[in-house]
């Protein structure tokens, strides 16, 4: 099977799953978010971790465990962070006092909160739902229209030290497509604030694309070309969800200030 076979059937296998389970939302989809938590945390380890192991022992794999529970369980927004805040806390105090650097706590904070962010903006309501199709939207839509503008246009590079194949006029473009798609997606929802919801799809377009950026940073100054290769044709889960999970953060945040931290969909979709 060649790799191009092998990317299809990847992406339409995640899609598909990741679809059904955002519809079912609740513990199903905290089960997936979890999952995901997981995964970014083994990943991010796995690049960061120094060839002689762990400095920190199996504690980073104590707390992550922690927050994947908490997260399970349905525990508060706000005091998941709290303890999201605390586990983060720990672990950065403790690579202090042995003398590593703080790749554990960054990649634990990484992980929870994109775990959380992704959880809470589902909630078990019509808006949850909407809001994470929404977030969808936007955020693959950038990702198709950044990669065929970026091959049809070419141009000046994006982040040449960082990600040497993006363009700046990919960039432009995955933004022009995650406004529409978002747009779009709203108008199917019957969304009535859709110049607000533009905004916000922009603002999550130019996010997601930082966030791919970010892994990159981090892939490249660790020398790794692919978080893992877990996901056959794709690399590792990190290297799809890395602008998925922070515009998931953005999202999260700004419906956060609208709504609330426990029901932020509320803020961008009222019932």
């Amino acid at each position: 099977m060649s790799n191009l076979q092998q990317r299809v059937i990847s992406a339409v296998v995640m899609a598909a799953l990741t679809l059904a389970l955002t519809w079912f939302g609740g513990l199903p989809f905290r089960l997936f978010c979890a999952g995901i938590a997981a995964l970014i945390f083994y990943e991010w380890t796995r690049m960061a971790r120094p060839g002689n192991g762990a400095a920190l022992g199996f504690l980073p794999e104590a707390l992550i465990v922690i927050f994947i529970g908490a997260l399970i369980v349905g525990l508060p927004a706000l005091w998941l962070l709290l303890l999201v805040a605390i586990l983060v806390a720990v672990a950065a105090i403790v690579a202090r006092i042995r003398g590593a650097a703080p790749w554990e706590a960054s990649g634990l904070a990484y992980a929870a909160l994109s775990g959380l962010s992704l959880a809470y903006l589902r909630d078990d309501n019509h808006s949850g739902l909407i809001a994470i199709l929404f977030l969808f939207a936007v955020v693959w839509a950038t990702d198709i229209a950044a990669y065929f503008v970026g091959r049809a246009v070419g141009g000046p590079k994006l982040a040449p030290s960082i990600s040497p194949g993006k363009t700046q006029s990919g960039a432009l473009g995955g933004a022009v497509g995650g406004v529409i798609a978002g747009v779009l997606l709203a108008i199917a929802a019957g969304a009535g604030n859709l110049v607000q919801l533009g905004l916000v799809a922009l603002a999550l377009s130019i996010v997601s694309q930082i966030g791919d950026l970010f892994e990159s940073w981090v892939k490249r100054r660790h020398g790794a070309k692919d978080s893992s290769n877990l996901i056959p044709g794709h690399g590792g889960v990190m290297d799809r969800v890395d602008g998925l999970v922070a515009a998931a953060f953005a999202l999260y945040v700004i419906g956060w200030v609208a709504a609330g931290a426990e029901h932020p969909a509320l803020g961008l979709f009222p019932n």
